[in-house]
């Protein structure tokens, strides 16, 4: 019983520091200022380095295909264990992040992903013949269930970074200013994403697949690093007033009385669970371009690995214009009101989906093709994601509203990997080369139509919202 109560404390929100006294208004506000932005910065960046970590296999599947270890049903199987296990982490992790010290909770997860990656790094070169250890000492069925096992565990890991760094939005900052530093803080899956294409594909190049997982380990624990020396938990803990006396923030509602109860009332939202439903099937989207883009764009296209990569990596790229434009916008054009610019990139990213699929195989239509769907995804990634739904619930439920929106998307992420490599993988044909050999060619064409199809669904659905009035407490 003692070790489960220092466990709840060690995790639990810090208790708050006696009042600074040495300090006047002015100090205080100042003091606030720097320990809010350090805790934004640690939020942003932390979870970019998780990314990295959960996205390093998208950029492998390629040479692990090729290398006859694993087939893309069976990584499709793999990416869906990530992505159910974060799914459900979601929504468990959000209701308890609420309650949670958010630094040591964020910390913890990406320990975690980190271990993840090496280990599944050293099981690749066990597994799998290569110059390292010459004939694969583990067998590939063996190798299959590791790699699953592992990446479930990494998607369980996963799912304690975003609501602590949003938390830390709320707990730091006033309503007035939370969808700008949203904005800002929702380009880190676009950073993350970028830095997976960009240094895990190069070092997927240059030393084969299994250095990916290496080297998404070296970002993880980089992040850890950042998150526990520049993460702050709340004001109180550091002997200032609450964010509401801090600001002089005024609230057109009865606060709820406990997270407990916010919670209770997030759950009751149907508005929440409609921008869940519309998550779901952006992220349908979104995964399957993350996931299968770089492989249809080898296979379809032809591209080389390093084109692909690099074609694929400017959406993640773009997609931080999206974020820190869409936050901004958002509370300063729109007062707040996130329907419209939801809309309107909905319909950009369905355009930017066919325009990839069906537009050719020009360079620069498929570079075109990506700078809309970035730009499109890093917007919906904001709203849909989850600034839409914090709008609509109270302050003290912000991981409970993220939680329930993560949970549906990534159930619809998961599915969508193992209906993308089914799809993909019963469309196969066969031909012979010049050498004799016979070379397998997958057909993308049914998979594309679930993307596409999806997409166009995740914009008509937020329509049912466009009466809602967002939350002032």
């Amino acid at each position: 019983m003692g070790f489960i109560s220092a466990f709840k404390k060690f995790y639990g929100v810090s208790d708050p520091a006696p009042l600074r006294t040495d300090l006047d208004e002015q100090g205080q506000k100042k003091f606030h200022r720097s320990l809010a932005f350090q805790s934004f910065v640690a939020g942003t960046l932390g979870y970019s380095l998780y990314y990295v970590c959960r996205t390093s296999l998208n950029v492998m599947k390629k040479p692990i295909i090729d290398s006859g270890m694993l087939d893309a049903a069976q990584l499709g199987i793999i990416g869906s264990a990530l992505l159910f296990a974060y799914a459900i982490g979601k929504l468990v992790n959000g209701f308890i992040a609420d309650h949670s010290n958010i630094k040591r909770f964020m910390a913890t997860g990406l320990l975690v992903s980190t271990l993840a990656n090496l280990t599944m790094g050293i099981i690749g070169i066990f597994g799998s013949n290569n110059e390292y250890v010459g004939e694969a000492m583990i067998p590939s069925a063996v190798t299959f269930v590791i790699f699953a096992v592992m990446w479930g565990i990494n998607g369980w890991s996963q799912s304690m970074g975003a609501a602590p760094a949003i938390i830390a939005l709320s707990r730091w900052f006033p309503l007035s200013r939370r969808g700008t530093f949203y904005g800002f803080f929702s380009a880190s899956h676009n950073i993350g994403e970028w830095l997976s294409f960009i240094f895990v594909g190069a070092l997927v190049a240059a030393s084969g697949w299994q250095w990916g997982f290496f080297g998404a380990a070296i970002a993880g624990a980089i992040g850890i690093v950042i998150i526990l020396f520049m993460m702050h938990d709340t004001p109180e803990s550091k002997g200032l007033p609450s964010i509401e006396v801090l600001t002089n923030e005024k609230t057109d509602q009865k606060v709820a009385e406990s997270a407990s109860d916010a919670q209770r009332i997030a759950l009751r939202t149907p508005a929440v669970w409609i921008l869940a439903l519309a998550s779901a099937f952006m992220y349908i989207s979104r995964y399957s371009l993350n996931s299968w883009g770089i492989l249809f764009l080898q296979e379809e296209k032809g591209f080389s690995l390093e084109t692909a990569t690099f074609i694929i990596s400017i959406n993640a790229l773009l997609g931080i214009v999206g974020t820190v434009l869409a936050g901004w916008m958002s509370d300063v054009l729109f007062k707040g009101d996130r329907k419209m610019p939801a809309f309107v990139s909905g319909i950009m990213l369905s355009l930017s989906y066919i325009l990839f699929i069906y537009g050719g195989n020009a360079y620069w239509v498929n570079v075109a093709s990506m700078v809309l769907f970035g730009i499109a995804i890093g917007v919906l990634i904001a709203f849909l994601g989850g600034l839409m739904a914090v709008d609509i619930v109270p302050r003290k439920a912000t991981g409970a509203a993220l939680g329930i929106v993560g949970c549906a998307s990534y159930i619809a992420a998961g599915i969508q990997d193992v209906v993308s490599g089914w799809l993909i993988n019963n469309n196969i044909t066969e031909t012979v080369n010049e050498l004799g050999e016979v070379v397998k060619h997958y057909d993308f064409s049914q998979a594309a139509l679930f993307w596409i199809g999806a997409s166009i669904v995740s914009f008509l659905l937020p329509i049912l919202n466009w009466g809602k009035k967002v939350n002032q407490e």
